[in-house]
């Protein structure tokens, strides 16, 4: 089997096809950066032997494979936009290549998410993320999360995080 990372706890069970798909990407975005495996082979091992399986004795929900592969994929395909845009955010004291590989595929996903994912409210796609990362750190992991998936979409989405943030009368 893979060598993709397994989270400890929280690990999205059924309900959300969209949680389990973001997830399952951040899980083979990391199997690639450890493994070195191409894009093809590692989208089809995750949807024949990951997703809506046992793993590890933990059975995990059906995923949307459709946002799965485009998370995944448009993660490849824009990674040097991503990075440079997480870097910004980042001290420079710590870039994106100092940061734990499993934190950094979850927010190259977010990322991801926040830029070409309109369909998805921004706020919605951070709280998913921060979620994922609670499933692999009890430490500061979802707070940078959330700091620098929040940073973005007020970068990139500015009017609607401006129009949520705003009070309705």
């Amino acid at each position: 089997m893979s060598p993709a990372k397994t989270p400890r706890k929280n690990q999205p069970r059924g309900g959300n096809r969209r949680s389990v798909a973001r997830l399952g990407a951040v899980q083979a975005l990391y199997q690639m950066d450890i493994a070195g495996g191409d894009l093809p082979s590692t989208l089809a091992e995750f949807e024949a032997h990951r997703l809506g399986r046992e793993v590890d004795g933990d059975t995990y929900g059906e995923a949307d494979a459709g946002f799965f592969r485009d998370l995944v994929t448009g993660v490849v395909r824009e990674q040097r936009r991503i990075d440079r845009l997480v870097d910004l955010v980042l001290e420079t004291s710590w870039p994106l290549k100092r940061i734990d590989l499993t934190l950094r595929n979850i927010l190259r996903a977010g990322t991801y998410e926040l830029l070409f994912r309109s369909d998805v409210p921004a706020r919605a796609a951070i709280s998913e993320y921060v979620d994922v990362a609670h499933g692999f750190y009890d430490d500061d992991g979802p707070r940078l999360v959330n700091g620098v998936l929040d940073a973005i979409a007020r970068s990139e989405r500015s009017g609607e995080v401006a129009r949520r943030a705003t009070p309705e009368t």
